[in-house]
C-alpha cells in the first residue's frame, strides 16, 4: 500500500518539535490573534458609565471560562475524539453521523445541519481575514498616529497580496508559519505576564464567581457583551477541522502546554493594564508593549493575522472540495500546489469569491470595531451545528447512554445557544452579513443537490438497463472495431446515453469497453484495496467502479492505468473517453421552484467540465450531446 493510499490517521507524522510548530502555524492562527480585538470589544460595552474593576474582572472571568469550557473541554477533550478515519471538520462529522443513523427523517435533518455549518464556515472565511488584518494594521494608530489615514489602504493591499499568492501554494510559506506563530505566542504571553506581575490581583478573575457576578449585576448589558466575549474562542472549530493534518495528540499538547497559557496571560495582562490606566481602553493590546516596541509589534501582528487568514482560506478550499465530492456544489477547478501533499490545493473560483467578499467588507465597515458586530454569528452557529452532530455520533457510535449524551452536549448546546442569541442582537449593526452569506450559500448548495438528484432520476428513467443491452448484443450484429472505449456513467446498472448515441450515429462498438462509474463515499479517503471494483460483463466489456473520499480529487487516467494488475490491457494512447454533454432546459412542468431551477441551471452552465475535473486528456475525449428537461 502506498503512502498516498493510507488513511489520514495512518499517515500522521510522529510527535516531533516540527509537528508542534506546524500545529501552531496552521491550527492556532485564528484563535491566537483573537486578543487583538476580543477584550477591547467586550470592554467597549461598559465604557459609557466608566469601567469598574468588577466589570474588568467579570469580562476576564467569562473569557477564561469560555476558553476552558468551549475550546478545552468541548473541542479538545470531546469532539476531537469523533474522527472520520482521522479527519475532522463539520462535513466529516456530518458524514460520520449519517453513517451511524438509519432513520431517513433524522438523516435528512443531520444533512441540513451539516450543510448549514459548512455555509456558516464559509461566512467565517470572509469575515476572519477582514477583521484580523484590520485589527493588526490599526496598531499603526498607536505606534505612529500620523499614519492613521493609511490604515484602510494598507489593509486592502495586504489582503489583495494575500489572495494573489494563493496560487503558489502554502507549502513554501507554511515552513515559516510555525516559527512566526511560536514567536507571536511567546511575545503576547510575556507582555501579558509583565502586567500580571505588576498587578497580581487580576488573577482573581480565574474564579467563575466574577463572571457570574457580572451577569447578575449588569443583566442585559452583560448578555449583550457575550456577543463580543465569544470572539475569544473564534477558531475553536479549526482545532477539529485540521485534526487530519496533525492528529489529536499534537493539537491537544500544543493547546494545553503552550497556546492556552499564553492567551490567558495576554488577556489578564490587558485587564491589569486597564485597571492601572483606564485610558488604555483605547487599544489595550498594543499599549501592553513599550513605546519602542509598538511598531515591531504591529509588523508581528500583521504577519500573525496573515497566517490566521491563510489557515482559514486553505480551509475554505478544502471545504469546497468536500462539498463538491459530497454533491452539494458543482465541479470547480481544483489545482494541486504540491507534488507530494494531496491536501494542498487551490480553487480559483473560491479564492476570487473570498477576495471580493473580504475587500468589500473592509471598505464597508472600515474598522475592526465595526466588523466585530458582524463577527460571531457564523462562529456560534457552527458551534451549535457541531454540538448537534457530535451528540448523535457519541450516542450511536460510542454508545453513550441517552442521559450522558443529552447531559453533556445539552450543556454545551445551552452555552452555544446563549452566545448565538447574544450575537443575534448585532444583526442590525452588521450581524446580517454572515446570515445573508449563509442563506445564499444554503440556497445554492441545496438547489444543486436537489437538481442533481432529479437529473439522476431522469437519466435512470430514460436509460436502458445494462443487463437487457448485453443480452441483445450477440444477436445485434454490431460491428466491433479495434481500440478501447471508456464510457462515463452515473449509474452502473444502466447503459450510458453516450454509448446509445454512438451506436445510433456510428453503428460500431469498440473491442474493449469500460463502463466507469465514480462514487463519492462518506469517508475522507479510500484505501487502495477499496478504490476500484471490476466486473467482466461480457467478452471485452467490463464495469469499473471508482470510489473516492471527500478529501480526494479524482484522477481517472492514473487509476484506470492501475487496472493492468487486474488483467485489463489498458493503453492510454489507444483509449477514447466517451462523455455525454448534457444540455439542461426547463421542463414544461418543472419539478423545481422557478428560483431553484434558475440557480441550478446557472451553476450547471458554469461548472467545470468532467474532462478537467477527472483529469482526462482532452485529446482523447469524444463528447456526445444530449438534451435533458427537468
Amino acid at each position: 500500500m502506498t503512502a498516498r493510499a493510507l488513511p489520514a490517521a495512518m499517515r500522521r507524522p510522529g510527535l516531533r518539535a516540527s509537528v508542534l510548530l506546524g500545529v501552531l502555524g496552521v491550527v492556532y492562527g485564528d484563535i491566537g490573534t483573537s486578543p487583538l480585538y476580543a477584550f477591547k470589544a467586550s470592554l467597549d460595552h461598559f465604557k459609557d458609565g466608566g469601567v469598574s474593576p468588577d466589570s474588568v474582572l467579570g469580562i476576564l472571568s467569562l473569557i477564561f471560562w469560555s476558553l476552558v469550557l468551549i475550546v478545552t473541554v468541548k473541542y479538545v477533550l470531546l469532539v476531537m475524539r469523533a474522527d472520520n478515519r482521522g479527519e475532522g471538520g463539520i462535513l466529516a462529522l456530518m458524514a460520520l453521523a449519517l453513517r451511524v443513523t438509519t432513520n431517513e427523517t433524522l438523516r435528512r435533518v443531520l444533512a441540513i445541519v451539516g450543510v448549514v455549518g459548512a455555509c456558516l464556515f464559509f461566512g467565517d472565511g470572509v469575515i476572519t481575514p477582514a477583521i484580523s488584518v484590520l485589527s493588526a494594521v490599526e496598531g499603526l494608530e498607536i505606534a505612529a498616529p500620523h499614519l492613521k489615514e493609511f490604515v484602510l489602504p494598507i489593509s486592502v493591499g495586504v489582503i489583495v497580496v494575500l489572495f494573489m499568492v494563493q496560487s503558489c501554494g502554502t507549502g513554501g510559506v507554511g515552513r515559516v508559519f510555525g516559527p512566526v506563530m511560536a514567536v507571536w505566542f511567546l511575545v503576547i504571553g510575556l507582555l501579558g505576564l509583565t502586567q500580571v506581575i505588576r498587578n497580581p490581583a487580576i488573577l482573581a478573575a480565574l474564579s467563575p464567581t466574577y463572571g457570574i457576578a457580572l451577569m447578575t449585576h449588569y443583566k442585559v448589558l452583560a448578555f449583550v457583551a457575550l456577543g463580543s466575549i465569544v470572539l475569544a474562542v473564534t477558531g475553536a472549530e479549526a482545532l477539529y477541522a485540521d485534526m487530519g493534518h496533525f492528529g489529536a495528540k499534537p493539537i491537544r499538547l500544543a493547546w494545553l502546554g503552550f497556546v492556552l497559557p499564553c492567551l490567558v496571560l495576554n488577556y489578564f495582562g490587558q485587564g491589569a493594564l486597564v485597571l492601572a490606566d483606564p485610558s488604555a481602553m483605547e487599544n489595550p493590546f498594543f499599549l501592553l508593549a513599550p513605546s519602542w516596541f509598538r511598531l515591531p509589534m504591529v509588523l508581528l501582528a500583521t504577519a500573525a493575522t496573515v497566517i490566521a487568514s491563510q489557515a482559514l482560506i486553505s480551509g475554505a478550499f478544502s471545504m469546497a472540495r468536500q462539498c463538491m465530492q459530497l454533491g452539494y456544489l458543482p465541479r470547480m477547478t481544483v489545482l494541486h500546489t504540491s507534488a507530494t501533499e494531496e491536501g494542498q490545493i487551490y480553487v480559483p473560483q473560491i479564492n476570487m469569491a473570498l477576495l471580493i467578499g473580504v475587500v468589500l467588507l473592509v471598505l464597508a465597515f472600515k474598522t475592526s470595531d465595526n466588523l466585530a458586530a458582524a463577527y460571531g454569528i457564523a462562529v456560534t452557529g457552527t458551534f451549535i451545528c457541531t454540538c448537534i452532530l457530535a451528540a448523535v455520533v457519541f450516542r450511536r457510535q460510542y454508545h453513550w447512554s441517552r442521559a450522558a449524551a443529552l447531559g453533556v452536549f445539552g450543556f454545551f448546546f445551552l452555552i452555544d445557544t446563549l452566545f448565538f442569541a447574544a450575537n443575534a442582537l448585532k444583526v442590525p449593526e452588521g450581524g446580517w452579513v454572515p446570515l445573508v452569506l449563509g442563506v445564499a450559500l444554503m440556497a445554492l448548495m441545496t438547489s444543486w443537490k436537489r437538481g442533481r438528484d432529479l437529473l439522476l432520476a431522469r437519466s435512470r428513467q430514460d436509460s436502458l438497463p445494462l443487463a437487457s443491452f448485453l443480452a441483445r448484443l450477440p444477436q445485434s450484429r454490431t460491428i466491433r472495431v479495434p481500440g478501447m472505449a471508456i464510457f462515463m456513467t452515473g449509474n452502473p446498472d444502466y447503459v450510458p446515453a453516450a454509448l446509445l448515441h454512438n451506436l445510433k450515429h456510428n453503428k460500431v462498438l469498440h473491442e474493449k469497453v469500460l463502463f466507469v462509474t465514480v462514487i463519492n463515499v462518506d469517508e475522507p479517503e479510500t484505501v487502495s484495496e477499496e478504490r476500484v471494483e471490476v466486473a467482466e460483463l461480457a467478452p471485452g466489456i467490463h464495469r469499473v467502479i471508482m470510489r473516492y473520499g471527500f478529501m480526494e480529487s479524482p484522477n481517472l487516467p492514473r487509476d484506470i492505468s492501475a487496472l493492468r494488475a487486474r488483467g485489463i490491457d489498458f493503453d492510454p494512447m489507444q483509449a477514447s473517453y466517451f462523455l455525454g454533454r448534457e444540455t439542461l432546459v426547463a421542463a414544461t412542468v418543472p419539478k423545481l421552484p422557478i428560483w431553484r431551477l434558475w440557480l441550478f441551471l446557472v451553476m450547471a452552465r458554469n461548472a467545470v467540465s468532467a474532462v478537467e475535473f477527472f483529469r482526462i486528456p482532452s485529446d482523447r475525449v469524444v463528447e456526445l450531446g444530449v438534451r435533458v428537461a427537468i
